[in-house]
């Protein structure tokens, strides 16, 4: 940190790789990934008032992660909705690809399955799923970025495994249930 303040663009550089991940944990699409980022990048810049304290510096990124997140899902919302009205005519189908082999279908199958459920978790338990299993983060690397602590996550953890469970079960009706 020098006396104009932090080097920002260092600290998005290192908390890009977790920052992507909850950005794309909560678009669902990854094409809007590197906008978002952006404009996380520029409301870093642009913020007006001096970070008090550095140690919760990823709670704060968490946060405006989120906001911009949520802003660009709104605004493609709206772009989509005005596509709506405006289409005329739809062309037709094209025609259906030849089937895959039945592993790729179950693959498919599991993995749809799996997306819808965390589709209906709540956004904070789809996010802490997302970095806990897609990062690869401990609980104690968790709690750090997000600026909580170990016993919080560890709680948030274990309730956001039990409703991607439940979640499961009312989707399949015969889910086996294991610990991950």
């Amino acid at each position: 940190m020098d006396a104009e303040g932090p080097d920002w663009g260092g600290v998005l550089a290192r908390h890009d790789g977790w920052l992507r991940r909850v950005v794309s944990a909560r678009l669902r699409e990854p094409q809007g990934v590197d906008e978002v980022m952006q404009e996380v990048a520029l409301a870093v810049v642009a913020q007006r008032a001096p970070l008090l304290d550095p140690a919760r510096l990823g709670g704060w990124l968490y946060r405006l992660a989120v906001r911009q997140a949520l802003l660009h899902r709104r605004k493609a919302g709206r772009g989509r909705a005005l596509i709506g009205r405006c289409a005329t005519a739809r062309p037709a189908a094209e025609a259906a690809p030849e089937p895959s082999p039945l592993a790729w279908l179950l693959h498919d199958e599991r993995r749809d399955l799996v997306r819808r459920a965390l589709d209906r978790l709540p956004p904070r338990d789809a996010d802490l799923l997302a970095l806990k299993h897609g990062e690869g983060w401990s609980a104690r690397e968790l709690a750090e970025r997000l600026g909580v602590g170990v016993p919080a996550i560890e709680a948030r953890l274990s309730r956001a495994r039990k409703r991607l469970r439940a979640e499961l079960q009312s989707l399949t009706g015969d889910f086996e249930e294991h610990d991950p």
